[in-house]
């Protein structure tokens, strides 16, 4: 399996956005460095003018520099050991990968070994859903993680208390990943399913519904994500930026679902909706 690399370099501010605009089109692994990010991709996935859209949209606001090659193969365990640093969510969440030195003072402790799945904690999505979570009661729930990427919203979930977890991806690497940090958290008896909502098609109704994917998915699968949540339940919702608020809201309301709450974090949204 051949990769291409791409050594992005750009201003500070505009990693996370190049990150999710990338991760659109099938990249399927970032690396932040001094200088911006490194991106790769699998050499037969990559649609060169989606691609080029990209770069040429941002060249000149985020300053970009591209360098171009190719990796026959990649120790991702390696590369995420030199680059993945644990992070925190307030005083309350360590994010840590299996090489760190675990901070007991934390009252929850995640580890994540990511390898190339999307979800370490690190971009602005995640970290706003974490804080979320962290204001919910999941004590006795059942919660459903659309999208989970490396399956970190299932774990903070599973250590907040939830009595049952389904989560799902439409990615093969992500189940792979997700079912070994699962079993690293001490969730060996939830596994990671493969698909989109429609094709999973989850049986029941869920008090803590979680989707943090991206504004396109969000707005087609919304009908779906509000009839998935129980009467009083909560839908989460993040993967698009502030100036999206707007459009998420009108068609959460139009099936029925009412915000209650919204956080920020480096120009991306991410809200709760609850079905009264």
């Amino acid at each position: 399996m051949q990769y291409l690399e791409f050594k992005i370099s750009c201003k500070e501010p505009y990693r996370e956005i190049m990150v999710a605009e990338l991760a659109e089109i099938g990249f399927d692994s970032f690396l932040e460095t001094d200088e911006g990010i490194d991106a790769y991709i699998q050499e037969d996935q990559l649609v060169r003018a989606s691609y080029q859209e990209i770069i040429d949209r941002y060249q000149e606001s985020a300053s970009l520099k591209v360098r171009e090659g190719k990796m026959a193969k990649v120790n991702w365990n390696e590369e995420w050991e030199k680059h993945y640093d644990p992070i925190t969510v307030g005083d309350r969440v360590y994010v840590r990968a299996s090489f760190h030195q675990a901070r007991p003072e934390f009252k929850y402790e995640i580890l994540i070994n990511p390898k190339m799945s999307f979800g370490t904690g690190h971009h602005a999505t995640t970290y706003l859903m974490i804080s979320h979570q962290l204001n919910l009661d999941h004590q006795g729930k059942r919660v459903l993680d659309i999208g989970a990427g490396t399956g970190i919203l299932a774990i903070m979930a599973q250590k907040l208390g939830a009595k049952e977890i389904e989560a799902f991806d439409i990615d093969e690497w992500c189940v792979e990943n997700g079912d070994e940090n699962f079993d690293l958290n001490g969730m060996s008896h939830v596994r990671m399913g493969k698909g989109t909502v429609r094709e999973v098609n989850p049986k029941g109704e869920f008090d803590i519904v979680l989707a943090n994917i991206n504004k396109n998915v969000l707005l087609d699968e919304m009908e779906v994500y509000s009839a998935l949540v129980k009467k009083g339940g909560h839908l989460l919702l993040s993967g698009f930026y502030v100036h999206d608020i707007a459009d998420i809201l009108k068609k959460a309301n139009a099936y029925g679902m009412e915000l209650v709450d919204e956080k920020s974090k480096d120009n991306w949204a991410a809200l709760v909706m609850k079905k009264p």
